[in-house]
């Protein structure tokens, strides 16, 4: 029986942002480990942009600002590093301190779901943007079928969950003046490529 000697590597903050700034491949940081982060399929790429495109476009000339996957974010009460699929920042954005590219103030999150990334994205990753202090509202998008999960925040540590399916379905946001079809967010997702 061989067991396996070698310990895994932890980094620092600082030494992670110093690799992430000069990597070709997006990282994410947890708490001292490093986790290559994989490439989204088509249908994931597809709502991640219906989704963006309608929110950019529903959101102008209005104070709230709109970024997608390669828009780093900073939670240091779990010390993590990581790129929601969507986010939304309202007012003026909050740096990490001593950055210029990492931000700290989503007010609403949303993340395409992966078989790789489900689990971790209901439950430690949601645990982690709960302690940011302007998150409000979290939104879980299935990209196997037309489902959608949806997490409002009340009050402190109360949070009102709702279910949304089929194309007639429109998901309506509380923390910013949105909603949207299910039909227009999985507008040009073929479910059939996925059992390729």
């Amino acid at each position: 029986m061989f067991i396996s000697t070698e310990e895994k590597k932890y980094y620092t903050p600082e030494e992670y942002l110093e690799l992430e700034v000069n990597s070709e491949e997006r990282h994410e940081y947890i708490d001292g480990e490093i986790l290559t982060m994989v490439g989204g399929m088509p249908n994931h790429n597809q709502i991640v942009l219906n989704l963006a495109g309608t929110l950019n476009l529903s959101l102008k000339r209005q104070p709230y600002r709109v970024f997608v996957t390669d828009q780093r974010l900073w939670i240091p009460r779990k010390r993590i590093y990581t790129y929601p699929d969507v986010m939304v920042v309202q007012g003026d954005l909050q740096l990490q301190e001593g950055r210029k590219d990492t931000i700290t103030n989503p007010i609403m999150i949303a993340e395409v779901l992966s078989e790789s990334t489900e689990a971790y994205d209901r439950s430690g990753k949601f645990a982690a943007y709960r302690t940011i202090p302007t998150f409000q509202e979290y939104v879980l998008i299935d990209q196997y079928s037309m489902h959608v999960e949806h997490y409002l925040r009340t009050e402190p540590r109360k949070w009102i969950f709702s279910e949304y399916d089929g194309a007639d379905s429109l998901l309506t946001l509380s923390s910013i003046p949105f909603e949207i079809s299910l039909a227009d967010l999985y507008d040009k997702v073929d479910f059939a490529e996925q059992l390729m």
